[in-house]
């Protein structure tokens, strides 16, 4: 199964991260840039500030964003599932959340 994911590579924080991350998955995710990119507002229906303030991953067709978005990618790839398996409880997923929404005020 294949996941896309929407990231915004204007961002050093959130390349780097991207980047490392293509680093060990494999051919089983999309890596695509939302900067100035059309196809991408119409694929997700987000603004182009929703889509260059958190990640998204399409899924099946669903659309996940933020913090569930970091579930889905750590999901997909064998080094990083232990943190899919440890963030997925709900506390530990919103003090994760909590985090990155903090994150992001900040930098958007």
């Amino acid at each position: 199964m294949s996941i896309k994911v929407f990231y915004n590579k204007s961002c050093n924080i959130c390349k780097t991260e991207i980047n490392h991350y293509k680093k060990h998955c494999k051919n089983n995710i999309s890596w695509i840039d939302v900067v100035n990119n059309k196809q991408a507002l119409d694929l997700t229906s987000k603004t182009y500030p929703e889509l260059l303030r958190r990640i998204h991953v399409i899924k099946n067709g669903n659309l996940i964003s933020g913090t569930a978005a970091f579930l889905e990618i750590w999901r997909n790839i064998p080094r990083y599932r232990i943190f899919y398996l440890i963030f997925r409880f709900k506390i530990l997923f919103i003090l994760l959340n909590f985090f990155y929404e903090t994150a992001a005020f900040f930098l958007y």
